[in-house]
């Protein structure tokens, strides 16, 4: 078992194939836009997967406010709020903890949840979501913490978004056909229709987030958005711990990382 840094643009399976040459398995997915700490499983550890799917997790999370994708992060279809929004810090903090406890939220359409044995972004690319009952799922937040504020140009965030998309490298396996390799040309194209029009500030919010396990950054992301009257997605996920977040005497600390 060790943990290795997932960059940009990989699945989880292309970071374990480029850290090892070991028969190996992933506890945690990441998703394609998210970088961080990934834990891999090698040998007698691969048959022990289910007893760490449910560590927590931390993240630094930036949540770009007025635009939205059909996908909470930048991999997805993007549409712009029709309002440019500033928030004072005790707006945010009043947002933040709102999210914190546990909750019951439906799954991410775009996510690998399986219904009646095919994920749900299937039926989001396939337009059939209307046909299925979304499942839902318990999702736990500890920690939120506003970190920092700033303001970006879209000059700077079109240029920021292209530079992340490269990253992505293409594939013709035929179970990406669907998707057209994660709908990559569809997205970028939209993005450049998007911003050139659009000549103004955006604000982002950077989160250090602890969670449960399986709690969506990009849904989160979402969520504030709306809970602001606007629109938002996840700009960058980066996952920093792994373990077992506890408290003692209210006081809470990681009694296990990886």
């Amino acid at each position: 078992m060790k943990v290795i840094n997932k960059k940009v643009g990989e699945t989880p399976l292309e970071a374990i194939r480029r850290s090892t040459k070991e028969k190996a398995t992933y506890a945690g997915r990441l998703d394609p836009m998210a970088s961080g700490k990934l834990l891999v499983l090698t040998g007698e550890e691969t048959k022990r997967r289910e007893k760490y799917l449910g560590l927590d997790k931390e993240y630094i999370i930036e949540v770009l406010l007025d635009i939205e994708t059909d996908t909470g992060d930048m991999l997805g279809l993007p549409k712009e709020a029709l309002q440019e929004t500033r928030l004072s810090n005790n707006i945010i903090q009043r947002a933040l903890r709102s999210e914190l406890g546990t909750h019951v939220r439906e799954y991410p359409h775009f996510s690998s949840k399986p219904v009646n044995g095919k994920p749900l972004f299937v039926y989001a690319l396939e337009k059939t979501l209307d046909t299925i009952e979304i499942p839902t799922h318990e999702e736990t937040v500890y920690h939120l913490e506003l970190m920092d504020t700033r303001f970006i140009s879209s000059a700077y965030l079109i240029n920021y978004i292209q530079d992340r998309l490269s990253s992505i490298p293409r594939s013709t396996l035929p179970e990406k056909a669907l998707g057209a390799d994660f709908r990559q040309d569809e997205i970028r194209e939209e993005w450049k229709n998007l911003l050139p029009n659009t000549h103004r500030g955006f604000q982002v919010l950077k989160i250090r987030a602890v969670v449960g396990s399986g709690t969506y950054m990009r849904t989160l992301a979402m969520r504030l958005g709306s809970t602001f009257g606007t629109k938002a997605f996840a700009l960058s996920i980066h996952r920093t711990k792994i373990g077992l977040y506890r408290r003692l005497f209210s006081i809470p600390f990681w009694a296990k990382l990886y």
